[in-house]
């Protein structure tokens, strides 16, 4: 059998902010724990958020991105104790199927047969002791206590749970429930890395079946990722950027400055509309439609499928340097008002209506535009790092409505563009039936003359790791950035 850990290197356990004991942290006693709403304050705040907020993920289906912080507001939790609650929310919520594998070894039952409040409380409680400094008392004590407020008939079964699997460290944990490397290795990695089976085996397709490179981009994807800022090109010049939030600049993107730290709402340009929160492979893909070369007119631009407003901002700031104007297409009126908020200032008009309506709305002129952005909806596992719980609730039947849709999308788009115009496809996800499939069904399936053109020649001189083209997959352990695909199309006829 291959030792599991020859496919992920050692990752000392992660320390809170301040080191060990600093704040109420890793050393706190492990008191306390409510139920939400229970009507009395919390005496654990920052395991009680991490709480609350990884309970409405699985309830409500919930983003953590989006209710946490929410959470921490009302609970006016800020500082270590924040950086603690969102270290253990994002951490349960990344590692819940391998959490879950370990949580039913030790209770001698499937976890679906656990009441959900205190599956969710042992999910915590289970990834303190296999994955932090927390003490093993400490994050004994505090899941049963949050165990009896939350589901008071399972106290004792919580104890005896997290007693079992405090026994065992995580690595004997691994060797013991990981299927052998030799026999499947899918189920393995899958196990070991924290990621369902049918997403490993999607992404190793992706790299042509190179399970070490699969492994390297597994560890990754579990890495907590950095926070991009993207600089509008005439409003703010990158150093500028840099120097104000004490950043450093991007590695490929000429408008990336990386973050060191903090909140972005604090950032003075976001707020004046001179830059926006983007990563890196998102800004490249849509700088890369503005780098293709069109043929006559290049004053009418559309982007597809706008919301929530990222790239249509970055288009917007290229619109104006070259007086151009970019039309917004956004399905979801709540996410069209978010595309205007980010394009405020800027030569951008939106529209909250559906984006296959090309050539049957007059606002959508089949052959009226010369450069079209097709970000598509898709399953999003390129950016599994932002959106933890996204890799435990996205299944393979969520796939043929999706690639439907990314079909109509592109086929509306090659009607958009006129002749000698470019469209450029994108998906945030690496899976190759939303990429490559798609891509070429659409095209092939189009009655309109389309040929390919080299993405490759769209993004910065030198990147690494581009393939053979003449599309182009980003990778998170190649590139730093989402698992951006792009496909670049120019109508002939």
């Amino acid at each position: 059998m291959t030792d599991h850990r020859a496919s992920r290197p050692h990752n000392p356990a992660p320390r809170r902010p301040g080191g060990p004991g600093a704040g109420r942290g890793q050393d706190r006693d492990g008191r306390g724990g409510r139920a939400p709403r229970a009507g009395r304050p919390p005496s654990d705040p920052a395991r009680q958020a991490a709480y609350e907020a990884i309970a409405a993920t699985h309830r409500d289906d919930a983003y953590a991105n989006l209710v946490l912080p929410q959470i921490l507001r009302d609970m006016r939790l800020g500082g270590r104790d924040a950086a603690f609650a969102t270290e253990l929310t994002y951490g349960t919520l990344r590692a819940t199927g391998t959490l879950d594998a370990i949580i039913a070894a030790a209770a001698g039952r499937e976890v679906a047969r656990i009441d959900p409040p205190a599956r969710d409380a042992l999910r915590l409680g289970a990834y303190q002791l296999l994955h932090t400094r927390v003490p093993a008392h400490a994050a004994v004590n505090s899941t049963v206590d949050l165990v009896r407020a939350v589901a008071p008939g399972a106290a004792g079964f919580a104890n005896a749970v997290m007693r079992e699997i405090a026994g065992t460290d995580l690595d004997a944990w691994l060797t013991r429930l990981a299927p052998d490397y030799e026999a499947d290795p899918v189920a393995h990695l899958a196990l070991v890395h924290q990621h369902p089976a049918w997403i490993v085996r999607a992404f190793s397709e992706a790299l042509g079946g190179d399970l070490a490179e699969t492994a390297r981009l597994l560890v990754e994807d579990n890495q907590p990722p950095p926070v991009h800022l993207c600089a509008r090109p005439g409003l703010i010049d990158p150093a500028e950027l840099a120097d104000e939030v004490g950043g450093a600049p991007g590695a490929f993107s000429p408008y990336a400055v990386y973050l060191p730290g903090g909140a972005p709402g604090d950032v003075l340009a976001l707020a004046e509309g001179r830059a926006h929160v983007q990563d890196e492979g998102s800004q490249l893909v849509a700088s890369a439609l503005v780098a293709a070369e069109v043929e006559g007119e290049d004053s009418r631009w559309l982007d597809l499928c706008a919301g929530p407003g990222g790239k249509a901002g970055l288009l917007g700031a290229f619109a104006a340097q070259r007086g151009a104007r970019v039309t917004a297409v956004e399905v979801a009126e709540h996410r069209a008002r978010l595309v205007e908020r980010s394009v405020a200032n800027l030569p951008v008009t939106v529209h909250a209506m559906d984006g296959r309506l090309v050539g049957d709305d007059p606002r959508l002129p089949a052959g009226g535009f010369d450069r079209v952005l097709v970000d598509a909806p898709c399953t999003g596992l390129g950016s599994l790092r932002r959106r933890p719980e996204a890799r435990w609730r996205r299944r393979p039947s969520d796939l043929p409505p999706l690639t439907r849709l990314q079909r109509e999308l592109l086929g509306a788009a090659l009607r958009a563009v006129r002749p000698g115009g470019v469209v450029a496809y994108v998906t945030c996800s690496p899976h190759t039936v939303e990429t490559q499939v798609t891509v070429t069904e659409a095209a092939r399936r189009s009655d309109l003359g389309v040929d390919f053109v080299d993405a490759r020649t769209l993004l910065p001189a030198g990147m690494p790791g581009l393939g053979s083209g003449p599309t182009v997959q980003l990778w998170p352990h190649r590139h730093g950035t989402d698992a951006m695909f792009l496909a670049a199309l120019r109508r002939t006829s």
